[in-house]
Parts: C-alpha cells; sequence; structure tokens
C-alpha cells in the first residue's frame, strides 16, 4: 500500500475516533433526549466510516457488507427514537 494512502487513512481512523468518543459524551451528558438522538446518530455513522476505512486498509469486502448494516440498523434505529419523541409511541 502506498504511504500516503496508509498515513491518511491511519489519520482518518483517529479522527473517526476522537468524533466517536465526541458522540458519547453527548449520548452520556446531552441534557435534552433530542441531544442524545443526535449523538446516537453521529456515532453510528462515524462507526460506518471506521469500519470502511478497514475495509480499505484490508482490502476486504467483508467490511463493507458490515457498514451497510450499521447504517440500516442505525438509520431504523434514529428514525424509532425521533417517532417516540415526537409522538410517544413507535407503532401506531
Amino acid at each position: 500500500m502506498n504511504l500516503v494512502l496508509f498515513w491518511s487513512i491511519a489519520s482518518a481512523q483517529v479522527m473517526l475516533g476522537l468524533a466517536m468518543a465526541c458522540a458519547t459524551f453527548r449520548i452520556l451528558r446531552g441534557p435534552r433526549a433530542q441531544d442524545r438522538v443526535v449523538g446516537f446518530d453521529s456515532l453510528y455513522v462515524n462507526a460506518m466510516l471506521l469500519i470502511l476505512t478497514f475495509g480499505i486498509r484490508s482490502g476486504s469486502p467483508v467490511y463493507d457488507e458490515a457498514a451497510l448494516m450499521i447504517a440500516l440498523l442505525g438509520f431504523v434505529g434514529t428514525v424509532a427514537l425521533a417517532k417516540f419523541l415526537l409522538r410517544g409511541e413507535v407503532i401506531e
């Protein structure tokens, strides 16, 4: 692997890890439930991107499928949480 690509992926993984730490802090310390939902949304997007960078680094397509599953489940979870906060119930 190219040296520039190696260091750029490594720095992206470090920055994504820091972004995940910030999102975890927002989930734990958010003053309102809406802040926690935004933190959860940010956390799953960053986790998905971190897994994609692992896939780029290793060259394996298995990571792409795992990232797709995280994106789908995270989106459904965010929609369910937003609907619960808006109406007080998820299933009508």
